[in-house]
């Protein structure tokens, strides 16, 4: 099945036309105090996207008169807990964040979104902008007609790098997929105190990196309806993806996330980091990093260059007995004015750019880094596909059987036939169901 192509014309950060204070954005006919006591509660994934949105939730009480409740959790505690009140049509969640690449067509087909579809068409301040959001991210969203979110940012895996270790090691920066293998088993013999490569090894967790290796190297997840792993593609890219993390990995990288990875990396105990744009404010952090990283897409394969690009979705609860209010949350928290604040924090905002914004212009000259940044995701922008794991409902469920396949190599428990075989099998039953 063809890969949904994300392109986003014109760069990925806002035209941001800011208004200078809360008042500005009350528009005729909309009222921003119209829920004033109400409260709200967002369940929220504690990743940079929501911590950066969270800095401000006074602003938004402040706005709105309305209280937001928040609960925070890791991101597989928060899926867990999510799970369980939509599982019970429960209204304890109002809002909540939501991957449309990961969970997006199951969550549909089980009527547990809002279609915010009538709020967009009726319910906006003059200066929300809907069109200016991203409109592949957003047509992301779209499952049969019903707008299920609004995108919050665009992100993706991307290669950190080490330039000190490198240089002290003799190491070229990797032009092919193959050169990072190079460049890692290099480093190991040269300092055997670094982590020469660390990506995603939980599995639940890894086909957001293992997609990219897949799809630079040639594959696809499903050809003809069927699973296709054990396609020559498919089994390249998961030796290569097991490899680099059982000869060059850190020790129980099976149980490796984002949270693991950047607290690896930002420490200085690796010299290869393959893991998300969106971490690039928390392994910035402390500053320690700055001078001695740069930042490039995944090196191209015999595929070439198919950056997984994806984007969190802020959505509100079919469930909740507050959905007019939980729209303004909404509509505050993808707003321009907002993801022009959260741009100056390091989350790319989906909105189509002109990349004008002095203030934003100011920031990414401060630091060489964040140029780099900023280039890596327009090209992620520009040739990005937004597939990770199968293409069908159960989505979540065939991410578990790529992250099996790809420990099993790397755990020493089957070779890439036997392993890629069971996948298979498995998912062809899953598809099978659809």
């Amino acid at each position: 099945m063809a890969s949904r192509k994300l392109t986003l014309v014109g760069g990925i950060v806002a035209a941001l036309a800011l208004s200078t204070t809360a008042g500005s954005a009350l528009a005729q006919g909309f009222d921003w105090k119209a829920h004033k006591g109400e409260t709200i509660t967002f369940l929220a994934n504690n990743n940079p996207v929501a911590s950066a949105i969270l800095k401000h939730q006074d602003e938004f009480t402040a706005l709105t008169g309305i209280k937001l409740k928040v609960d925070s959790y890791q991101e597989q505690q928060m899926r867990q807990r999510l799970l369980t009140v939509l599982n019970a049509r429960s209204d304890e969640v109002d809002v909540f964040m939501t991957l449309p690449s990961r969970e997006g067509r199951q969550y549909a087909a089980a009527g547990w979104y809002t279609d915010l579809t009538p709020f967009v068409k009726d319910s906006v301040s003059s200066d929300y902008d809907f069109d200016g959001l991203g409109k592949a991210l957003v047509d992301a969203a779209r499952f049969d007609g019903i707008l299920t979110g609004l995108p919050l940012n665009i992100e993706g895996p991307v290669l950190y790098y080490r330039t000190d270790i490198f240089k002290k090691c003799n190491v070229e920066p990797p032009k092919t997929i193959a050169d990072i293998q190079s460049a890692a088993q290099t480093i190991k013999k040269c300092d055997s105190s670094i982590t020469p490569f660390a990506s995603r090894g939980l599995k639940p967790a890894l086909p957001y990196t293992f997609s990219n290796f897949l799809h630079n190297m040639g594959g696809e997840y499903m050809k003809d309806g069927k699973s296709n792993l054990c396609s020559p593609e498919g089994k390249a890219a998961l030796q290569a993806y097991a490899n680099l993390l059982k000869d060059y990995g850190p020790p129980g990288v099976v149980n490796y996330s984002f949270y693991q990875l950047t607290s690896l990396y930002r420490a200085g105990r690796s010299a290869m980091s393959f893991q998300s744009s969106n971490e690039f404010p928390s392994v910035m952090e402390g500053g320690a990093r700055l001078k001695d990283t740069a930042i490039v897409p995944l090196p191209k394969g015999d595929g070439g260059s198919v950056p997984t690009t994806i984007g969190w979705a802020l959505t509100i609860s079919a469930f909740s007995d507050h959905k007019d209010a939980a729209w303004y949350f909404l509509q505050w928290a993808t707003s321009p004015k907002m993801q022009a604040e959260l741009a100056l924090e390091g989350i790319a905002p989906p909105r189509q750019s002109v990349s004008q914004d002095p203030q934003y212009k100011a920031w990414l000259e401060e630091q060489p880094l964040r140029q780099q940044w900023q280039k890596t995701l327009d090209e992620l922008a520009k040739t990005g596909t937004s597939e990770v794991g199968f293409p069908i409902v159960e989505n979540p469920e065939s991410r578990e059987y790529i992250g099996q396949a790809v420990d099993q190599i790397l755990l020493g428990e089957a070779d890439v036939d036997t392993a890629c075989k069971a996948a298979d099998e498995a998912l062809d039953g899953l598809i099978a169901r659809q």
